[in-house]
Formats: C-alpha cells, sequence, structure tokens
C-alpha cells in the first residue's frame, strides 16, 4: 500500500456543504485509473477545516467509492483527543492506513511530536504514515526524529518534502533517512514538480496531488521509476513542466487543484471551504490554457 502512487483527491465542498456526489465521483476515477492506493483528508482534501463528523463522512465515502483500492486517511488535528477520535473513525469506515501530520498553533516541540505518534500508535489497527509538511504544519522534523518516530510499530511510511531537483543530492538525502528507518518503512516523496526526481532517487511512493486529478499521467512516471527508467521517468514529468511552474508561481497545490477542478467542470465553484479562493482572472485564463495545452485526461 505505501508503495507506488498514491492519489489524493480533492473534497469539494461550500459554506452549507460537503459535495458528497462530487468527492464520490473524484475518488471512483482515480481508482478506476489503477493507482495503489488513494489519500482521503490529506492537504489537497482540506482535512483542517472539517469537522470531526464531516471528516467521517468523507472518510466512509471514500472507503465505499474506492472500489477495493486501499484508502489512506488524514487523521491530523490540533488536540490529541481530535486526531484520536479521527483515528477511530477512520478505522471503522475500512482504512487501509492512516496519515498523520503533527498540527500545531503553538510551535510544538520534538518531545510532543513523538508523543503524539507514539499515544496514536496504540489505538491503532492499521498502518500509519507520518505526514511531514512544514510548509502547513510550521513544524520540521529532524531525521533523528524520523527515526525515533519510524521504530514505533504502527509506522509504515515517511512522507517527506519535496527533494532537490538534482538527483544525486536527492539521493544523498533518501539515503540519510533510510539509515535511520526501520527497512520496512517505506519513504514517499510529496511536491509533486519533484516527484520524478524523488522517486529516481530512491523513495517507494510518490503522494500525489495531481494524480488525484490526472492518474493516468502520474501512473506514468511512477511506473516508469518503479521500472528503472530514470530517463522516462524524468521525460514524462518534463512534459509538464508548465503545470509546476504554475505550482510555484500561484503558491502551492490545493488553490490550483481546486482551480484545474473547477474549469474542467470536474467540481462545482465554490468548491473551497472559506476564506480560500480557487485562482481567478488572468490566473485562472492562464491555468485553463496550460490544461488545454497538456490535454491531460
Amino acid at each position: 500500500m505505501f508503495t507506488g502512487l498514491s492519489a489524493f483527491p480533492l473534497t469539494p465542498m461550500n459554506e452549507h456543504s460537503i459535495q458528497e456526489r462530487e468527492f464520490s465521483c473524484l475518488v471512483k476515477y482515480v481508482a478506476k485509473a489503477g493507482v495503489d492506493s488513494i489519500g482521503v483528508l490529506g492537504s489537497t482534501g482540506s482535512y483542517a477545516y472539517l469537522s470531526c463528523d464531516e471528516r467521517a463522512r468523507i472518510a466512509k465515502l471514500g472507503v465505499e467509492n474506492a472500489g477495493g483500492v486501499p484508502v489512506i486517511i488524514g487523521i491530523g488535528a490540533l488536540r490529541t483527543r481530535d486526531v484520536l477520535a479521527n483515528a477511530e473513525s477512520a478505522q471503522q469506515a475500512g482504512a487501509s492506513g492512516v496519515l498523520l501530520a503533527p498540527v500545531s498553533y503553538q510551535k510544538l516541540t520534538d518531545d510532543e511530536v513523538f508523543d503524539l505518534y507514539e499515544t496514536v500508535c496504540r489505538s491503532l489497527s492499521v498502518p500509519l504514515c507520518v505526514y511531514d509538511n512544514p510548509g502547513t504544519t510550521h513544524f520540521e522534523f529532524s531525521d533523528e526524529l524520523h527515526g525515533r518516530i519510524a521504530q514505533l510499530p504502527q509506522v509504515h511510511s515517511i512522507k517527506i518534502p519535496p527533494v532537490s531537483n538534482d538527483i544525486e543530492s536527492a539521493k544523498e538525502r533518501v539515503a540519510r533517512l533510510r539509515k535511520l528507518i526501520p527497512a520496512d518503512v517505506t519513504i514517499g516523496i510529496s511536491g509533486d514538480a519533484a516527484a520524478a526526481t524523488g522517486l529516481n532517487a530512491g523513495c517507494d511512493v510518490w503522494y500525489s496531488v495531481i494524480g488525484g486529478l490526472y492518474p493516468k499521467a502520474a501512473l506514468a512516471i511512477t511506473r516508469a521509476a518503479q521500472a528503472g527508467d530514470a530517463q522516462r521517468a524524468r521525460a514524462l514529468s518534463d512534459i509538464l513542466e508548465p503545470l509546476w511552474v504554475l505550482y510555484k508561481e500561484y503558491g502551492g497545490s490545493l488553490r490550483l487543484a481546486a482551480t484545474i477542478a473547477e474549469v474542467t467542470g470536474r467540481v462545482s465553484q465554490p468548491c473551497l471551504p472559506q476564506p480560500l479562493k480557487t485562482l481567478q482572472g488572468d490566473k485562472r485564463k492562464r491555468v485553463a490554457a496550460v490544461i488545454e495545452t497538456l490535454g491531460l485526461e
């Protein structure tokens, strides 16, 4: 489950409700494409903006519409009690695994983060992926802390931030972490623009935003890397460079993914929780033009 391509779909919503039918369609689409797992309620799934009850509902819908594809459900929250409640609802929904980021308002210490994972692992009967995303949590894992947490019995994967586009530097980064974690704990790359480099550098899985919208394109890159064809994986990623440029210029993947979903008619408008907004005006037109030029399915 924690290998290959893990696709992370949006959770379309407005201020009144979750758009359950649209969410279910997104999950069914990526499942049908043959992804290795589906990541529900990740950052792209706007988990931090939903109540525990809403998250329990999305977890249930995710599993029901995945067609047997393993579903990894995000359980991060500000308080440990809420993380435990989310973990329980995810397991009751039939999750194959959970994804946990150390969400905080007050900056957390290393010991507090370790205690969080230790506490949560005691309540789990499914494997856990450590979500290392300093861009949203503002907590930076050291490799040593990753090594401590990876010894916990339920930890089976670590989702790391983007690596350097220099392949040798990326290999060194993956190797440093690999030395500190058990052999059965996989390393996953996030940050779509860096995915081909990360996979070619030895990462086992791509936790992918674009895979939640265009799984065929993401799968082609992943399968090339898995087959040892680093050149083809790199070439397929380079084709998507106009998209990667948008990621960089427009400040992250959530607003961009949501904008793509809106302009292509996959979701209704608005699809993000307020105060978040999708791209508008000339930026929106540019996104539409890039998607049309790339001809993605």
